[in-house]
């Protein structure tokens, strides 16, 4: 399959990608994770977008596009992709649409992941991140807190709240998702592309992702 998660940050683009691999080795891609490793990573790229990232703004379409197209034909994404968080605004879906007619790549849905803006701001508040860059275990304090406190489960680094999940962070990713992201939703729909799916349980939305794709 080849798809395009959209929704507001939190709305659990990542976890139901996550699930949909699983299906048919498709392979998740999410710049979120790019970044923060090539952040982890003091590379040039990395330097660069921390700065953007840590205010919870949109990392500049020139640093993305570049990611994308080389990520797009590396072999595991034969089988398929899920775009998790890509692409954010209308220049960068028309730039994406481009890149795909020029890779002779075509999409199969565009997913509107839709998650009350209270839910939201619960999940991502709660949210932490195991800060070893090779890991980024993700735990909620609530739901699924890790065993030791503080302590990742999976290779023992400390667990963090990232800088752009605090209730101020989030409520700005927030209003930048709003007036620049949610657009694509009109964008993909005149593509006729679009599936929408409101729900706050991952595999509700995975069952409707399945249900409309035949599988």
């Amino acid at each position: 399959m080849k798809l395009i998660l959209l929704g507001a940050p939190g709305a659990g683009k990542g976890t139901v990608a996550k699930m949909l691999t699983a299906l048919d080795g498709s392979v998740q891609i999410s710049t979120g994770d790019i970044l923060r490793g090539a952040v982890q990573a003091g590379t040039d790229l990395g330097k660069e977008a921390k700065g953007y990232m840590d205010r919870g703004d949109l990392v500049p379409d020139s640093l993305i596009m570049g990611i994308m197209e080389g990520r797009l034909q590396e072999d595991d994404c034969k089988k398929g992709f899920l775009l998790d968080g890509f692409p954010r605004t209308i220049p960068q879906a028309e730039a994406l649409t481009e890149l795909l007619k020029k890779l002779g790549i075509k999409l199969d849905m565009a997913v509107d992941i839709d998650v009350p803006r209270d839910v939201i701001l619960d999940r991502l508040c709660t949210r932490r991140t195991c800060e070893n860059g090779a890991c980024q275990a993700i735990y909620n304090v609530k739901s699924n807190p890790p065993k030791k406190e503080g302590i990742c489960d999976k290779c023992g680094s400390p667990v963090v709240q990232r800088a752009d999940e605090t209730e101020e962070a989030i409520s700005h990713r927030l209003e930048t998702y709003n007036q620049k992201t949610a657009p694509l939703i009109g964008f993909y729909k005149k593509a006729g592309l679009v599936k929408t799916v409101t729900g706050t349980s991952s595999d509700a939305v995975v069952a409707a992702i399945k249900g409309s794709l035949g599988l």
